[in-house]
């Protein structure tokens, strides 16, 4: 009995191996193409739904699912309402776990036939890079989940007869109560509702529980992932905050409903469990009150999620909101989101140096130079925490420019605050007319839409200065030699002229490499778009 206990102990071990496996495969596989099915197919809750749990059901990872939509959320790309119906619609995805296991695991057997098919995966993942690879990993971990199974299913066999549903709570209103508890914690421990109901699955196929009560555990079992989400929301973001509220809100709704549906569902499903066929009318069961859930919630789902606003409201500087720690397991998600908070703060900094510089606009509110900074850095250390998949060079190239944008804008704002250089600038004619020219190719910098030509102005100006820099530092020293004019100010006149040629060196570098970020994600940016409609140092 011992070794049969460890059998079935193992066969959960098994499945929960090749679960990760699978996922881990699938998910690096399909995430580029997940993100643009979400961002095309998601226009309402309704489509969000559908879409979540299909893309949830192909990459078995309702997380992975959810933190895209967390990231299209913080993105703009989409609504709150839109992203629920996809976090919604995970939540059914996941129920095709259990139909696998119960057709392919329990009907068809196919435990013997997957063992070679495991090696051939490891050796694909082990000899081959890339896909291939991938494809192996996925290929050895799904044909890991039947080997576990197996293994459960030997090893409960042996409890035939000595384990009875008369050793579990009965099937009264506490008793089932009291199962529901038991699946929950069943959740945490294992950390995966799927290998729950596969247990589940082979304590009834082996006559250890009855149909109510395997029922009962996976009502629980679904619950209890809600355990995983409150976790997720500790130390998260706002939109972190509100997915984790919203899915234990739910959850735990669809869960007291599926618990009063089980009697009712039970006589209908009669025909089934008294067949033999109470495996499948558990998977049925499973699916059966995660999609009903999504229906009756999804009419709700605008009213919802103002609910869920209200409770979790915005927290936090609003130049940084996009950076949400969730999204930090997508790391492509996660440099967009880094990177559409660099181009924002760029924007501000250019507008608070032109404003410095005399455009003054009416429509321009210069923010405290200290939350600008601290913008930045809070930037720099999201961009600090994502993690470069291996071998991905490409990737390494993207997060190292955002890098060097956010030094060059964290100079600029520190030349922003140089007054006495710039109030230099309006006092000689030469210095008014350079600074002119700084002003107007920042215009063209935020206002020009070809960016090859914004890069080649910003270098002609940089070059410009550089030469004004040397001919009039050679000229101011001549004239504070023939004590033409006084030493101070001719200093103060090197500076602004040292100034003017650091500014424009630190925006042409920015656009350089917001450049090189722009030629690395043109296929991301266009897909988006279809969805959417030499220098000294101080």
């Amino acid at each position: 009995m011992f070794l049969s206990f460890m059998s079935a102990l193992g066969g959960v071990g098994l499945f929960l191996i090749g679960m990760l496996l699978l996922t881990d495969g699938l998910k690096a596989l399909a995430a580029q193409r997940m993100r643009d099915v979400l961002s095309r197919f998601t226009s309402t809750p309704l489509s969000g739904a559908v879409t979540g749990a299909l893309t949830t059901a192909v990459i078995q990872s309702s997380s992975a699912t959810t933190v895209a939509a967390v990231g299209f959320v913080a993105s703009g790309l989409l609504t709150f309402p839109q992203a629920l119906g996809v976090i919604f619609g995970a939540n059914v995805g996941t129920t095709l776990t259990g139909w696998l296991v119960a057709v392919l695991g329990f009907k068809l057997d196919l435990g013997q036939i997957a063992l070679p098919f495991v090696f051939f995966g490891a050796i694909a993942r082990l000899a081959f890079r890339g896909r291939i690879a991938l494809a192996g990993q996925a290929l050895a971990g799904f044909c890991l989940i039947f080997i576990g199974i197996e293994h459960m299913k030997d090893g409960l066999d042996a409890f035939s007869g000595v384990v009875t549903p008369t050793d579990f709570p009965p099937d009264t209103l506490f008793g089932r109560l009291q199962l529901v508890l038991i699946g929950m914690l069943i959740t945490v421990v294992t950390q995966s509702s799927s290998a729950g109901v596969a247990t589940a699955l082979a304590a009834l196929g082996a006559g250890a529980i009855n149909f109510p009560q395997a029922a009962a555990l996976v009502i629980g079992m679904d619950v209890g992932t809600t355990f995983t989400a409150a976790l997720a929301t500790i130390g998260g973001g706002t939109m972190a905050r509100r997915t984790g509220y919203a899915h234990v809100i739910y959850n735990v709704m669809t869960g007291v409903m599926a618990f009063f549906l089980l009697g009712p569902f039970q006589l209908v499903a009669g025909a089934l469990t008294g067949n033999g066929d109470s495996q499948i009318a558990l998977v049925a069961f499973h699916s059966f009150f995660n999609a009903l859930g999504v229906i009756l919630v999804l009419p709700l789902a605008r009213p919802f999620a103002r609910l869920i606003e209200h409770l979790v409201p915005e927290k936090g500087s609003d130049l940084t909101s996009r950076l949400d720690p969730l999204v930090l397991r997508d790391p492509h998600a996660a440099a967009s989101l880094a990177g559409q908070t660099v181009a924002h703060l760029e924007t501000l900094i250019i507008e608070r140096l032109r404003n410095r510089l005399g455009a003054k606009s009416s429509a321009y509110e210069e923010l405290d130079r200290e939350d600008l900074a601290k913008a930045i850095a809070e930037t720099r250390t999201y961009l600090d925490k994502i993690i470069v998949p291996p071998n991905d060079m490409a990737f390494q190239e993207e997060l190292k420019g955002l890098f060097h944008i956010l030094d060059h804008l964290s100079r600029l704002l520190y030349r922003c605050d140089q007054q006495q250089r710039i109030d230099e600038l309006s006092l000689d004619h030469r210095l008014k007319r350079l600074a002119g020219l700084l002003l107007g190719a920042t215009d063209i910098s935020t206002s020009q839409k070809d960016a090859k030509t914004q890069e080649k102005t910003l270098d002609r100006l940089r070059l410009l200065m550089r030469r004004q820099r040397r001919l009039n530092r050679d000229r101011l020293i001549a004239m504070a030699a023939a004590d033409a004019v006084p030493a101070e100010t001719v200093w103060l006149k090197l500076d602004a002229l040292r100034w003017l040629h650091r500014v424009s060196y630190h925006l042409w570098r920015i656009r350089l490499h917001q450049n090189v970020l722009l030629d690395a994600n043109r296929d991301l940016a266009s897909t988006v778009e279809e969805a959417r409609i030499d220098v000294d140092q101080d």
